[in-house]
């Protein structure tokens, strides 16, 4: 079982470049991922994406990457229609005010448009720089949703066996209900029709509100629910959704038994029950 929420990171420089990897895990229905970098690495953003996708399967993940450069190759190309213009703007200007000075060197290099300054970039060399940083903070993000994990589906079986016990408490109650509905559904038809009551009656009313009435089947459903749940957290790494579903089915069948039985022992038992499954639907918010 993993845990949702995690935090990888991992920072390199040299005297060429300075990179940082940062990866953040939240909650999530679906597989979300945000990609947060320099302009120039969209091209990269893609392969981001698949690196983080084919190893986790649920969650918000954040990764911000920043990438400074140094020595980056340059290519430097002059505008010469804007050093005309700007040429010919300023003798204009000269002329009409009178004025002898001429624009220096530094000046035309300094206006806007002169210069036109391209960075070199290489995608796969990029790519070789990040992939080592981007795999080692995905392993701590990964290595902490593992541990967050192991503390949640250590809390989620320990409420999973609160709930098992109860299932069986409640079973132990079923033979003295029934028998108990027998009785007083006895004692009624004999105040109703005293002692002219049919027995062949009394059993056949009596199996047709049992059927209605006996919890019997509800618990069945629930324990093979409960069984398949844990069954789930054994063989599924990322259990989130199917549990979330078994959630649902078993608080249907705790329900049912709780408005079936007027029973105080079992309706204590159904509180507890409710209470128990509550904190695993809370638990399961955060498991991938």
């Amino acid at each position: 079982m993993k845990s949702m929420t995690g935090y990888g990171y991992c920072n390199y420089q040299d005297e060429n470049y300075l990179l940082s990897v940062e990866i953040k895990g939240y909650n999530n229905r679906f597989l979300e991922i945000n990609v947060n970098q320099p302009p120039f690495l969209s091209p990269l953003e893609s392969w981001i994406r698949e690196s983080v996708s084919l190893r986790f399967s649920r969650g918000k993940i954040e990764v911000n990457i920043r990438f400074k450069e140094y020595n980056a190759s340059v290519t430097v190309n002059v505008n010469r229609g804007a050093v005309e213009a700007y040429s010919k703007a300023i003798a204009a200007l000269s002329g009409e005010f009178n004025l002898d000075e001429k624009p220096s060197l530094q000046v035309l290099l300094g206006l806007e448009g002169v210069l036109d300054i391209e960075k070199t970039r290489d995608d796969e060399r990029y790519r070789k720089l990040i992939e080592p940083a981007l795999r080692t903070a995905l392993e701590q993000f990964a290595a902490e949703r593992d541990r967050e994990g192991q503390h949640t589906e250590k809390d989620i079986l320990s409420n999973l066996d609160r709930i098992e016990i109860l299932v069986n408490k409640v079973s132990a109650f079923v033979p003295a209900m029934e028998k108990e509905f027998q009785e007083n559904l006895r004692a009624r038809f004999k105040e109703l029709l005293g002692d002219e009551v049919d027995e062949n009656r009394i059993l056949t009313e009596t199996a047709v509100l049992l059927v209605k009435y006996t919890i019997a089947e509800e618990l069945s459903r629930l324990e093979a629910h409960l069984a398949e749940f844990r069954a789930e957290t054994e063989r599924n790494s990322s259990p989130g959704k199917k549990l979330d579903f078994l959630c649902q089915e078993v608080n249907r069948e705790i329900n049912t038994i709780g408005s079936k039985t007027p029973n105080l022992e079992v309706s204590r038992a159904v509180v507890d029950m409710k209470d128990a499954l509550e904190n695993i639907r809370e638990q399961l918010r955060n498991v991938e």
